[in-house]
């Protein structure tokens, strides 16, 4: 039987920045270098009324780095045991999101930015919507 990811298993990746006195800061993301995967999605979520949630799904096979490129908000990373609250607020920053794990994304401030880098493009049969169906995909 396969071993199915956890919370344990996402973590935040430092970027690197480069900075200029002059003309401010850069990060670069390079595939299967900077990330452990090929980005072959790219969207962003943005203009987001205070008080709104996003996310409320896993994924099968979809591996994410998610950004904060402008503002914060929080991520709530769940395996089906254990719970993992990150707080995005640095451009700097992605929290990798492994497959298999459940996302809630909250607390967003004004004018927040978050930027997703996704391994897949879209694909509606490798999304879990229904908490129970998440729980029973974990548990099978």
């Amino acid at each position: 039987m396969k071993r199915l990811s956890t919370v344990y298993d996402c973590t935040i990746i430092e970027l690197d920045k480069h900075h200029s006195e002059r003309k401010g800061n850069i990060s670069v993301i390079e595939n299967d270098k900077t990330i452990p995967f090929e980005v072959k999605r790219v969207y962003y979520l943005y203009d987001i009324p205070g008080g709104e949630e996003r996310g409320a799904h896993a994924h099968k096979k979809l591996q994410q780095l998610i950004i904060a490129a402008s503002g914060s908000f929080d991520v709530i990373l769940n395996d089906g045991n254990v719970k993992r609250r990150f707080t995005l607020n640095h451009p700097y920053q992605g929290l990798y999101v492994k497959p298999g794990i459940w996302r809630d994304l909250g607390e967003f401030s004004s004018g927040a930015v978050c930027l997703v880098l996704a391994s897949e493009v879209y694909d509606e049969a490798d999304y879990i919507r229904d908490y129970n169906d998440f729980l029973n995909y974990k548990n099978r």
